[in-house]
């Protein structure tokens, strides 16, 4: 190993079925820096995470880690967390049913017993110095899922790790969240530890990394320091395509309608049990609206109202200018109204079925259980959203939980 570095992996394969995720990769992380690891969906991000934290075994390649002398057989994560390697996943991998301080200890205990003052005194410890908004004693369930984030993010870092990996952490952070976690990675860094960072958020990777590592479609594009590689080159080794004149591309006009043309939705006091305040809200055709607020705000919950996922306690919906009843997801669909939640993993797929019938599950759900899509219709409506959205799989078969969390 060179002797600023802590790890170093050389000649990486991994294979799945009809798939070849890793072919031949290459990746040098140094002492105290943060390095970015970047690419499209399906680039071989998330595998070549799970190969270095022992969750995939890999096809061919060595794995080396400073303070040992020879290459590294990582089998389990529990083998990454003994050799100094700690990771929070895009996918949020704690246990809803326990405390903030049983799953920032647990896995840690030592002995037949747990002596939980001084486990509850040690979490509120970590909580405070991270400026985490939890209470140890209270159920991880309980908390939104930036906070729980959050917790992921501290139970990594308390384990006094040399290697630090953050899968698309910042995915469900606030701006001002955000900026805790960047101030919290630097410190790590001064102390020495190499930080692995995986977005999609490129200002974010501008603002705190020091190199960039670029996959496409599992094979290895380049290592770059941050100041050599401009954000349209990065965007174009990402894509393997030339952008040229990118930079020069113009804001769009201000969005305008007709003076007398409806909402295609207009929400009049709406509100719902979860807290939400009758808000009103119109979109109208073609048009794009963010709904913007610190954690806590609303903002998802504003959403869930809208599409019927919580229960509405007062208010009124319009489609296109007409009164309509929406109380449940499947009125919303009727309506013409997707919704695509925050959460993947628990509200938007269901992990052991195949890509196909994940496809067409909503779709299904419209058209009722007892008539049923023929094989090959359901084939045809995968295979064109597989085509359209570029979803890199091996087949409409294959599990949809087995996909990265992009493809997902």
């Amino acid at each position: 190993m060179q002797e600023n570095s802590v790890l170093e992996m050389r000649g990486i394969y991994k294979s799945f079925p009809g798939v070849k995720a890793l072919q031949n990769i290459d990746f040098t992380l140094r002492q105290g820096e943060i390095h970015a690891l970047m690419g499209e969906n399906g680039a071989g991000k998330s595998t070549l995470i799970k190969v270095l934290t022992g969750v995939y075994t890999k096809d061919e390649g060595t794995v080396f880690v400073k303070g040992y002398d020879k290459a590294l057989n990582i089998r389990s994560p529990q083998d990454a967390q003994n050799s100094g390697i700690s990771t929070v996943y895009q996918e949020i991998t704690l246990c809803n049913n326990l405390t903030v301080a049983e799953n920032l200890y647990i896995g840690r205990e030592k002995g037949a017993f747990t002596n939980w003052k001084k486990m509850n005194e040690g979490a509120a410890k970590i909580l405070k110095e991270l400026e985490i908004p939890a209470e140890p004693t209270a159920q991880l369930s309980s908390y939104s899922i930036a906070v729980q984030q959050m917790v992921a993010i501290a139970r990594a870092v308390d384990m006094e790790c040399k290697i630090l990996i953050l899968d698309e952490p910042t995915s469900s952070l606030d701006e001002k969240e955000v900026q805790k976690l960047f101030k919290l990675m630097r410190g790590l860094k001064a102390k020495g530890v190499g930080i692995i960072f995986v977005t999609h958020f490129l200002d974010q990777v501008y603002e705190v990394c020091d190199r960039i590592t670029v996959l496409r479609d599992g094979q290895l594009v380049g290592e770059y320091e941050i100041k050599d590689l401009p954000k349209v080159e990065l965007v174009s080794k990402m894509l393997g395509k030339a952008l040229d004149g990118l930079s020069a591309v113009q804001r769009p006009a201000a969005f305008s309608h007709a003076v007398n043309e409806e909402p295609v939705y207009q929400a009049e006091g709406l509100s719902a049990a979860t807290g939400i305040k009758p808000f009103n809200f119109s979109i109208y055709k073609g048009e794009v609206n963010g709904f913007a607020g610190l954690l806590g705000s609303g903002r998802s919950y504003s959403v869930r109202a809208i599409y019927g996922a919580d229960r509405i306690t007062s208010g009124k919906a319009k489609v296109n200018g007409k009164y309509v009843k929406i109380t449940k997801p499947r009125d919303a669909m009727k309506q013409g109204i997707s919704y695509l939640s925050e959460d993947r993993k628990h509200d938007g797929i269901i992990g052991d079925l195949s890509v196909r019938d994940n496809i067409i599950f909503a779709l299904q759900v419209m058209k009722g259980f007892f008539k049923p899509f023929s094989k090959a219709q359901a084939q045809k409506f995968a295979e064109e959203y597989i085509k359209l959205l570029e979803i890199k799989t091996a087949s409409a078969d294959t599990p949809i939980k087995s996909l990265s969390g992009g493809n997902q």
